[in-house]
Order: structure tokens, then sequence, then C-alpha cells
């Protein structure tokens, strides 16, 4: 048995360090410059760079149809996205749904009576971001940095986040 205490604490220490430290949902990218260099694509199939969107305050979040976390956090989105309709504002709800599924998120929107932009991806950019999972939203500031990531379901018709946008609009 004393053999077998050593390689258990190594056997643990590795474990730990790839899956606690290691891991992505560890990393957080707030205050650090936005990768603006993606593409998205609309239901259409009509491609947008991101690019075009720089000078703006961004709400990105990824999503899928089938992911339930998603779903459920889904309507709040859509109170903050009325409740802060601006010039300075956008919101882009990226579906990681796979490719050809535009029709299903069409579908999926139009049943939930969702109205804020959605688009799907070029390219597998969850890496790009560092996202670990979804939902995962990125608020981005006006000066490309990321004011605020969020991984996991959360409740965004809360005045926390109203008030978050509209200071970074207002800068």
């Amino acid at each position: 048995m004393k053999r077998f205490i050593p390689l258990l604490s190594l056997i643990l220490l590795i474990v730990v360090y790839f899956i606690g430290f290691n891991s992505p949902a560890a990393v957080s990218l707030k205050d650090e410059a936005f990768n603006y260099k993606f593409t998205l694509k609309t239901l259409d199939g009509d491609n947008i760079s991101i690019e075009t969107l720089r000078g703006k305050v961004i709400f990105l979040n990824m999503w899928a149809t089938w992911c339930g976390p998603c779903r459920k956090e889904m309507p709040g989105i859509q109170k903050l996205y009325e409740k802060t309709k601006s010039d300075d504002i956008v919101f882009v709800m990226l579906s990681v749904d796979k490719e050809g599924d535009q029709n299903k998120v069409a579908s999926y929107l139009k049943r939930n009576s969702f109205t804020f932009p959605v688009y799907m991806p070029t390219a597998n950019m969850s890496t790009q971001l560092n996202v670990p999972s979804i939902p995962t939203t990125f608020i981005i500031s006006k000066d490309g940095k990321i004011a605020h990531q969020k991984v996991g379901s959360t409740n965004y018709d809360s005045e926390k986040y109203k008030s978050m946008l509209l200071e970074l609009a207002a800068q």
C-alpha cells in the first residue's frame, strides 16, 4: 500500500493541474483586447466582419438551440436588448449550432419571438475567444476591451447589465 501512495499523489497532482489550473474555464479575458479578426454569417448566408462593429459596445453571446442553459437565459437577453436599444450598443447572438442548421435556428427564434440579431460563426471561435462552454457572454467596450465575461447561464434582464451597457455606451 505504501508503494501506491506516491503514485496516487502524482496522479492527483496531474489531474488537478490539467483540470483545475489549466482549464479554459479558469482563464478570464476580462480587460484584455478583443480580437476583431473574424467573420460572422447572417442566417441569410451573408458574411459580416465583426471589425465593422469596432467602436461600439458589443454584447456577444455564444449559444445553441440544443443548449438548455442557453435557452433559459434568452428571454432575459431579449428584454435587455429591448431596454438598451442604441446606435452605440450592438447585440451579436452567435449560434454555434452546426453548419446548415440556419433554418432550425431561424425557426427557434420565430417561435420564441426573439428579435435580436443572430449570427453563426464562419470558423471555430471557441478557441479564439477561450470559450470553455456555452452559454458564454462577452461585453466589449467601445475601446475594444473585454469589459465583462460570463461563462454559464444568467439573468441578463437586470439593472446591473442594463447599467453596464448604458454606461459603456456613454463613454
